[in-house]
């Protein structure tokens, strides 16, 4: 494996670093006290390419493969300050858009994907219940047929994206006997639809600016054509779903982890406590070493899944391993960082907060940690 940097990702990476840097700092702050989905913003995300990524130019995307999208989003995190923007992005692109285009029939995708793509829509994955988050099996929500469609009734929540959605990858049964695998099926359901209804947006700790809420599904009529996939077929969209959302959401955390780890060496480099800076300090000195052994890991093994996403059949190990290692390693460098920068980390003018809750959530969607071990811990057939 050579990752090595071709011309072409060398400019993806700076163009997009560039155009977060000047386009989207601004205001962080405010809008992460209030809680605001910056949808302006998102247009111009959507605008260089950024929800589309791996998408084929017909349908108006960037046509990149999986590494390239990795490293376009590793740009985005360090050059884009507001984690909640980057999170929606990489939740609407990674566990909607890349579903879509591996499982939808070519009228779903001519429908969906070029909004998707230019900004017009923003997309939701809605599997998660109020009785089942990890637990899939445990889903509650049934589609049952209805002439030549299907009639749903459930709700769905901790939806990202939710209250300012458009369209929606939603995970019923359709075969109660057959449980979540034959049993469960995705459909492709536009939220102004009747019977379908957004939520408002959950106060939580980090990603203020990435909504979060409800989708209540009440006799909400989805047409034979809304089906992703196949009847029964759930499992393998939601298969892909994460296997996308696990490997390349991390590279925006590796983008984060760097521009927290810049951050820090530039603070112990020119704050200084009993006459000298505070890096010459080897509590300091080695505290910032860590996390740049943590960086340099969490950098190889995204670029490493990233590549075997687009040659291997089953990823799901890697996926599961690079989610977990490297989710848990940006918690560890934003602990280190408010650390270093003492009192002054702790304020909300350094930022450096932000970051630390944001981080947090790292660890909990796209199946928590402790989700993570247990599939690796299957995968070694224990």
């Amino acid at each position: 494996m050579d990752f090595a940097l071709s011309d072409e990702q060398k400019l993806l990476r700076d163009s997009i670093v560039r155009f977060a840097q000047a386009e989207l700092n601004d205001g962080v702050a405010a809008r992460d006290r209030a809680g605001a989905f910056p949808r302006e913003l998102w247009r111009k995300c959507a605008a260089i390419g950024l929800a589309g990524l791996p998408v084929p130019e017909d349908y108006g995307g960037s046509s990149l493969d999986p590494l390239s999208c990795a490293i376009a989003l590793e740009a985005f995190g360090y050059g884009c300050r507001d984690g909640g923007l980057v999170f929606s992005t990489c939740a609407h692109l990674l566990a909607c858009v890349a579903p879509v285009l591996a499982h939808g029939s070519d009228a779903q995708k001519s429908r969906w994907l070029p909004g998707l793509c230019d900004g017009t829509f923003v997309g939701m994955h809605a599997i998660t219940e109020p009785g089942s988050g990890s637990d899939t099996f445990a889903m509650r929500t049934r589609a049952v047929p209805d002439g030549d469609g299907w009639r749903l009734n459930g709700t769905k929540t901790f939806i990202s994206n939710a209250p300012v959605g458009d369209v929606a990858v939603v995970f019923a049964i359709t075969d109660a006997a057959k449980g979540f695998h034959g049993g469960c099926t995705a459909f492709l359901l536009d939220a102004a639809a009747p019977g379908v209804t957004r939520g408002a947006a959950f106060d939580k700790m980090g990603l203020r600016t990435s909504p979060v809420g409800e989708l209540v599904l009440q006799d909400a009529y989805a047409p034979a054509e809304a089906v992703l996939g196949r009847v029964g077929g759930g499992a393998a969209v939601f298969g892909t779903a994460m296997d996308w959302e696990r490997s390349l959401l991390v590279a925006s955390h590796v983008g984060t982890m760097t521009r927290l780890l810049e951050t820090s060496v530039a603070y112990a480099r020119t704050r200084t406590q009993f006459g000298q800076p505070i890096g010459k300090f080897q509590a300091v000195a080695h505290r910032i070493a860590d996390m740049k052994v943590a960086l340099d890991a969490a950098q190889l093994l995204a670029y490493r899944t990233a590549w075997r996403l687009g040659r291997s059949r089953s990823i799901a190990l890697d996926a599961s391993v690079t989610k977990l290692f490297v989710s848990e390693s940006l918690v560890r460098v934003a602990l280190d960082a408010v650390q270093v920068h003492g009192g002054y980390g702790f304020m909300a003018d350094y930022e450096v907060e932000r970051a630390l809750r944001d981080a947090i959530g790292g660890t909990i969607y796209s199946g928590t940690s402790e989700m993570q071990r247990t599939i690796i811990a299957r995968w070694l057939g224990l």
